[in-house]
């Protein structure tokens, strides 16, 4: 007998329809980050959804799960784990992703923010991610936008800052602290770019505290 899913739980999982026919593993992220981000520490939910994927196997149930695996974290992610390795991979591997540069503007004196671009990479595909990190109100990330448009992001910020190069041990050291300060009081101020893009710079910091340490 198949798990019945609640509204909510349904929509999750509708959610992941779309999956098996992309290509680009960034997008895969940032679709499921979209979804997923509201619900991350709920694990009741997740519980029920990967319980369901698991007995329902198709493209899209072994997709939805193998993105779950790399975003969510915790027990959730490790229950998605399990259940995508009995069923198909997906043509996307979220497995390629490498890291890049890092450049940091400090504005904390006359705007009160500094400017984070760490760089990355799925193959030869580039694309970055732009943190504004508010120094004046306990250093929260209130903007966190992604672009494949790596060197306009760039000269952008070069034309509006001083930029140094940072290592990404560092860069990504500063979003841990500043995301755990998030993740604690999410309803400060923060645009809606970081709660959609939230899975995906979570699992940036992640990989990069594990394996650039």
């Amino acid at each position: 007998m198949r798990t019945r899913l609640t509204p909510m739980q349904q929509a999750v999982v509708d959610a992941g329809r779309p999956l098996p026919q992309l290509t680009d593993p960034l997008e895969v992220e940032l679709q499921v980050s979209a979804v997923a981000g509201p619900f991350v520490d709920n694990e009741e939910l997740w519980e029920v959804v990967v319980r369901h994927l698991g007995e329902v196997p198709s493209r899209r149930s072994a997709a939805l799960l193998t993105a779950l695996a790399h975003l969510l974290p915790g027990r959730p992610g490790e229950w998605a784990r399990e259940a995508a390795r009995r069923q198909a991979r997906p043509r996307w591997d979220l497995g390629g992703l490498t890291f890049g540069e890092c450049w940091i503007g400090d504005r904390s004196i006359d705007a009160g923010y500094l400017a984070l671009l760490c760089s990355y990479a799925y193959g030869d595909v580039g694309h970055a991610m732009v943190f504004m990190i508010d120094e004046l109100n306990g250093s929260l990330t209130r903007h966190a936008f992604l672009t494949r448009e790596v060197g306009e992001a760039l000269d952008g910020l070069r034309g509006e800052m001083r930029l140094e190069s940072i290592t990404p041990e560092a860069a990504h050291w500063l979003l841990s602290r500043s995301y755990d300060r998030f993740e604690r009081r999410p309803g400060l101020g923060a645009s809606l770019d970081v709660h959609q893009t939230r899975l995906v710079a979570r699992r940036r910091i992640a990989l990069a505290m594990n394996q650039l340490s």
